[in-house]
């Protein structure tokens, strides 16, 4: 049976019996204070003939014509335009919180014609705009592109992606975003995750640092909390930091079918079950009165793994691996083990 690598997610969290603490910066946000995505269209000039074609690429064409109108350039009519040192891109960015008026940002320059590379290219001015319709940013400047390709007499060989490149600092803040920090006396953090044991247990901290009454919880996400006028940033800085330990994680397992790949967390476990699969058996069960489990697997060779250990479902995994289980076989197996009931973790398959 052919064996197949196992990615397992979060192998030294199996091993840690308690979460450690976290600052509140890394479990929550605070409300308002978000980035903002900026969208724009312009022209990627002076490729070496990889540009678009203007068969298929008419937009191309007409952008052309109305930026050099712009420039003063008129074009006698009928003049046929030829863009293939020319691509019409999409440039996105995004726009930091706090953002203010002359600060570069990175832009995303990606084509939407059919130009084989956007390498060696600048990208003439053009506006971005926010969800709004309003310009927020200029972008403008020369694209790096990570990829490489090169082809002659029919073939072709290409090293990453050539139609998507990126200007570092190429776009200025034209307009800012106003940010206020908490509406009245309060200000409020998000959780990452909902989850009402870390909702509470974020308040609790919170109230112990700075005083009973200074926080409440909303919801299992939101938390309100009272903050002063005066020296807002400074009350923040300080609420930030302040340590909190957060609730166990659910359990889980994701696993990828296609690839056979399998990301768990610490808090997945298995009850005593035994499952046959094909030519596969899979045995756990306790072995001894302290209640130490006993894994087994076997198959058509006779081969039998024990793992006289905790019943953790990486032990399992590990043994099906020792025998060359397939992706297949993997799934299949987890799938019949959560529906007896002895897998004691949410499954997701993507």
């Amino acid at each position: 049976m052919k064996r197949f690598w196992l990615v397992l997610g979060l192998m030294a969290g199996l091993m840690q019996p308690a979460l450690a603490q976290q600052r509140i910066k890394e479990l929550a946000s605070v409300g308002g204070v978000r980035s903002n995505q900026l969208l724009g269209y312009g022209l990627v000039v002076g490729l070496d003939g990889s540009g678009d074609k203007g068969s298929s690429s008419p937009f191309t064409i007409q952008s052309m014509a109305s930026m050099l109108a712009q420039l003063g350039v008129q074009i006698p009519p009928g003049t046929k335009l030829d863009p293939k040192n020319t691509a019409a891109v999409t440039i996105t960015a995004s726009l930091p919180p706090f953002a203010r008026r002359g600060q570069a940002i990175d832009v995303t320059v990606s084509s939407i014609g059919d130009a084989k590379s956007l390498r060696g290219g600048t990208l003439l001015m053009a506006p971005l705009k926010g969800a709004d319709g309003q310009i927020y940013a200029m972008s403008q400047g020369n694209v790096v592109v990570g990829g490489a390709g090169a082809s002659a007499g029919g073939n072709k060989a290409q090293v990453n992606q050539l139609s998507v490149g990126r200007i570092p600092s190429g776009a200025t803040v034209e307009r800012e975003v106003p940010t206020v920090l908490g509406s009245n006396e309060t200000v409020q953090l998000e959780l990452l995750e909902a989850d009402f044991t870390t909702a509470n247990r974020v308040v609790e901290a919170i109230n112990r640092s700075l005083g009973a009454g200074t926080a409440q919880a909303v919801d299992g996400r939101l938390i309100e909390v009272r903050a002063p006028y005066d020296g807002r940033v400074q009350f923040l800085s300080r609420l930030e930091n302040i340590p909190v330990k957060p609730a166990e994680v659910t359990p889980l397992v994701i696993i990828n079918a296609r690839t056979g790949s399998v990301v768990m967390n610490q808090a997945v476990t298995l009850d005593p079950v035994a499952v046959a699969h094909g030519n596969l058996s899979v045995t756990v069960g306790n072995n001894d009165r302290a209640g130490n489990p006993d894994i087994n697997v076997r198959a058509d060779a006779g081969q039998v793994v024990n793992l006289p250990k905790s019943a953790k479902l990486s032990q399992v995994v590990n043994a099906l691996n020792a025998v060359g289980a397939t992706p297949q076989d993997l799934v299949s197996i987890l799938q019949a083990i959560k529906a007896a009931g002895a897998l004691k973790a949410d499954l997701q398959i993507i």
